[in-house]
């Protein structure tokens, strides 16, 4: 048997006490919002806040973390990933403490985006501080498997757990329990990673005008679909945000192209496990999103469930989401890394056409749409973030887990966005009254299969670019399978 490659006995103890503190981290990420939804009605009748004051308790904070992660993924590779992340572990704890004393929606969305620059601190490290702490890519899968894993249990459970919690505490509970959260994070960072290699950072001065640009867009492209949901393609303002998204982005581009000290390498881009990974994470943001709006209305809207019958229909996502941990690393050793990222994208894309097309005929068809984009986002979370972090030069592996985390937030709010405007276009009326007529019924119908196809077709179009930069970075050879001698009880 191969002798495994990684940390010694003492260093792979330690190991495990930097991975209890990173899956905190992504745990406080995926568990923040989904638990915040839960009280947004208490929270609106208690600080007397008004619907658009509610949506930017939520908004404010996916706003900031998007907009921020490509500057502080820039940041932590030249200052130290440990050092930014324990930083924004700080900034996180106080923050939810300071929930406590909130009196009014305004100071309740400042806090939400404080919450928002502390995720982009910390966030973009933890793929890549997980990477380092082993060097054999078995164990580096399981690592960043377990990570996922916690992040999605608190996504799954997070709804549930803040209407308990509701019924016997105040919601301030629900922001208030991140401040643990941080401490754990915070002493198991300290403790089992060591401090910042000066040999893996890079001292190239910051390129500020290119942070500027480079979040303007970002915040720009955020905010553009949820002006197209809620102004309507008929209005200007989604349109001129969309005009302003682009001129930023074409200032951005040239800024790196012709800054000596560029923000973003673009030239990392052309790197084909960077491109390729980019890729399928973008097809797995949009489907994601897309996939969940569509059904969310569906099931409510259409068939008229109500909110506890759409949670149990939306059950076979969260249970392939969380049951799917034990498969991830036998797959992953069974087919290669990189065969792995496009075998799973190509299962998201799967379900996405089988919902455009059979999803009104029943909810059979509804659950094996769920199930496929599940079952493929919990490879692709995995295995494609790995690819970009193992294609990327040492010293800059935070900005690349930035790309990844944007690439996801920018895709998840396009599919929205791209439901949302078809829906608009196809559906007269007002889409939340009680009863359809058999017209709207039909206007629906057509709204959910075009929109389905055409994520289907963006989502299709990125996967394909993405083998094609796989194949090419594997010169047309398939990936190896991971060695054997990876344990196999992950």
């Amino acid at each position: 048997m191969n002798e495994m490659a990684g940390p010694t006995p003492r260093s792979l103890r330690e190991a495990w006490v930097a991975l209890a503190g990173l899956s905190a981290v992504f745990l406080f990420e995926m568990l923040d919002n989904s638990i915040l939804n839960v009280a947004l009605p208490v929270i609106g009748r208690e600080l007397h806040a008004s619907t658009i004051a509610l949506q930017w308790v939520t908004g404010a904070y996916a706003v900031v973390f998007g907009g921020l992660m490509l500057a502080f993924g820039a940041i932590a590779d030249r200052f130290g990933r440990r050092r930014i992340m324990l930083i924004g572990l700080v900034l996180l704890g106080v923050a939810s403490l300071a929930t406590a004393v909130v009196t009014t929606a305004e100071q309740l969305i400042a806090v939400r985006a404080t919450m928002g620059v502390a995720a982009a601190m910390t966030t973009p490290g933890s793929m890549a501080l997980a990477f380092r702490l082993f060097d054999e890519d078995g164990l580096r899968v399981r690592a960043v498997t377990l990570i996922s894993t916690v992040g999605l249990i608190g996504l799954a459970i997070g709804p549930t757990a803040g209407g308990l919690v509701l019924e016997i505490v105040p919601w301030q509970a629900l922001l208030l329990v991140n401040a643990p959260i941080a401490v754990l994070a915070f002493l198991g960072v300290r403790a089992g990673i060591a401090a910042d290699d000066p040999a893996d950072l890079h001292r190239d001065p910051l390129d500020v005008p290119g942070m500027l640009l480079g979040t303007a867009t970002i915040v720009l492209a955020l905010l553009t679909p949820t002006l197209f949901v809620d102004e309507g393609a008929g209005s200007w303002a989604p349109w001129a945000a969309t005009a302003a998204a682009a001129v930023t982005a074409i200032c951005f581009v040239l800024r790196e192209r012709l800054a000596r000290h560029p923000l973003l390498d673009l030239k990392l881009l052309a790197l084909p496990l960077v491109s390729s990974g980019l890729a399928y994470k973008a097809a797995t943001g949009l489907a994601t999103a897309g996939l969940g709006y569509l059904v969310t209305l569906q099931l409510q809207l259409d068939w008229g469930w109500t909110p506890a019958q759409a949670a149990i229909g939306m059950l076979p996502q969260v249970v392939v989401l969380i049951a799917g941990s034990v498969f991830v690393n036998p797959f992953v050793q069974r087919v290669g890394l990189d065969r792995a990222a496009w075998i799973s994208a190509a299962a998201v894309v799967s379900g996405l056409a089988v919902y455009g097309l059979l999803g009104r005929f029943g909810y059979l068809w509804v659950a094996i749409a769920l199930v496929l984009v599940a079952a493929g986002m919990r490879v692709v979370g995995v295995v494609a973030g790995l690819n970009v972090v193992r294609g990327l030069p040492a010293n800059r592996t935070t900005i690349g887990t930035a790309l990844v985390d944007t690439a996801t937030e920018v895709t998840s709010g396009t599919g929205i966005a791209i439901t949302g405007t078809i829906l608009a276009a196809l559906f007269t009326g007002d889409i939340a009254i009680s009863h359809w007529s058999p017209q709207q019924t039909g206007e629906f119908h057509q709204a959910v299969t075009i929109a389905g196809l055409t994520l289907t077709t963006v989502a299709a179009a990125l996967v394909g670019w993405g083998i094609a930069r796989t194949r090419y970075a594997a010169g047309d050879q398939a990936a190896a399978p991971l060695d054997a001698a990876v344990p196999q009880d992950a």
